[in-house]
């Protein structure tokens, strides 16, 4: 029997397989050359399942062209003249010119005669003026033209803080959608502030201060342009490191907003729920809230982790079969921690430790503990869900879920445990913990774990 349909290949004794080329176009979106898939061992087998595999590979290359085709938050605005400068280059390199061409040898220099080949073809792609001279070039055809004609004599133009944000969006920011909108956010008052785009060099500590005093003009909270600052400041000192700007100083730097609403302790934002309070959610969450946001909330009562922390867990991150059953609180795709610090090993104790359990069960088959929240931006869903809980029961805004942590700090207070034990529980930093305890895992967890059990009145 012969087959006759496309994107199939016979591999002798290992069967029939799905090959398909990727277009060039498309190889960078999908990081492979071909589509290979295997279709099984037998013609039969291989027709079977052909449709289905054809299916999906039609289908990744539609969302590869799709996302090849939809302007990028990395891309956006015109080319800077540093964006010109690269493409020249890159052009020079491609075209297997010689890079360090500074011209001279007159008319006989095979390297002028081939660049003058070369920009022949290019200008021959447009009309011209009555003059003779091509009209209409495109940006990135005048970028190429440029680096012919002078070759190693170009200048290299001066970085702007145009180049140093879209630096910092293709090293830092990349695919995150979320940030690629701050970032946008931010940059776009920094321009307001100053009126146009601006060289890192020619900044001073003025303009930084324009800069500032524009954001707070702008109704934002003193803390939030002192977030703003930092990244701006983290996307300036970026553009020096990559475009070899060494010994500028940054003019951004130790530029903070009124440092008043900048000091004001967390503990004057939020506050711990009350026992009547923490009731009336605890009721609350029983009758209305899903299984799974009601065992996040019980492990997060249990435990003091930060939301995200829990939200973001893995199956295997839940440690039940243990001889102190804990989670593992890390860094993974799905989640990101606060920083090092926060990387920890949880126990799990009563209530906390049922809803670990039930959670477990729940999610069988499953990669992360709670789907419906392990993914891109399920902490915030999350957050919101639980939110609409507290906020039902509790009118105080000073009240979120947050406010469970800082109840945790306080039982562990109320219940003796010392600064460095709280520490290994809630992940903060006090610099004592690797120093009074080492990093034997049995040992953090039975220490946390009697811990907690003085916080919650289980000893």
């Amino acid at each position: 029997m012969k087959i006759d349909v496309q994107h199939i290949q016979k591999r002798g004794k290992a069967g029939w397989r799905y090959r398909r080329k990727v277009p060039e176009a498309l190889r960078a979106i999908l990081g492979a050359r071909e589509i290979l898939k295997p279709l099984g061992s037998t013609e039969a087998e291989a027709l079977r399942n052909w449709p289905k595999v054809h299916a999906q590979a039609e289908k990744m290359l539609a969302e590869a062209t799709k996302r090849a085709k939809a302007p990028s938050p990395l891309q956006h605005g015109p080319l800077t003249a540093v964006d010109q400068f690269q493409l020249g280059q890159k052009a020079i390199r491609e075209l297997l010119l010689d890079p360090e061409w500074v011209g001279g040898d007159g008319d006989h220099d095979p390297e002028r005669i081939a660049r003058d080949v070369i920009a022949e073809g290019i200008a021959a792609k447009y009309p011209l003026d009555e003059d003779g001279y091509p009209v209409g070039i495109g940006t990135r055809d005048r970028a190429v033209l440029e680096a012919l004609a002078y070759g190693a004599r170009q200048q290299r133009p001066e970085p702007t803080l145009a180049d140093a944000r879209k630096q910092y969006e293709k090293d830092k920011v990349k695919d995150d959608d979320k940030k690629q909108k701050q970032v946008a956010r931010i940059f776009g008052l920094v321009k307001d502030a100053l009126g146009r785009d601006r060289t890192l060099r020619g900044l001073k500590r003025a303009d930084a201060r324009e800069v500032l005093d524009h954001m707070l003009a702008t109704g934002l909270a003193a803390s939030s342009v002192d977030r703003y600052l930092n990244i701006v400041r983290s996307a300036f000192d970026h553009a020096v490191r990559e475009f070899d700007l060494t010994g500028l100083l940054n003019p951004f730097a130790k530029l903070e907003a009124v440092t008043k609403d900048k000091a004001a302790p967390d503990r004057s934002l939020r506050r711990p729920f009350t026992p009547e309070e923490l009731a009336a959610v605890n009721a609350r969450m029983t009758l209305l809230a899903r299984p799974d946001l009601r065992n996040v909330w019980r492990i997060l009562e249990g435990t003091g982790c930060r939301l995200a922390e829990v939200a973001g867990l893995r199956v295997a991150d839940v440690q039940i079969d243990h001889a102190i059953p804990h989670v593992v609180v890390e860094w993974h795709d799905d989640r990101r921690i606060k920083n090092k610090v926060s990387r920890r090993n949880v126990p799990l104790i009563g209530d906390a430790l049922e809803a670990a359990k039930e959670a477990l069960e729940a999610a069988k088959g499953q990669a992360m503990l709670f789907p419906a929240y392990g993914r891109k931006d399920g902490a915030g869903s999350a957050s919101a869900a639980l939110g609409k809980h507290v906020r039902a029961c509790v009118k105080d805004p000073k009240v979120t879920t947050h406010s469970l942590r800082h109840l945790m700090k306080d039982r562990m207070r109320l219940g003796g445990v010392s600064k460095t034990d709280q520490d290994i529980v809630l992940g903060h930093s006090s610099g004592s913990v690797g120093e009074d305890y080492g990093g034997d895992l049995m040992v953090l967890l039975e220490v946390g774990k009697r811990a907690l059990e003085k916080a919650l009145g289980l000893q």
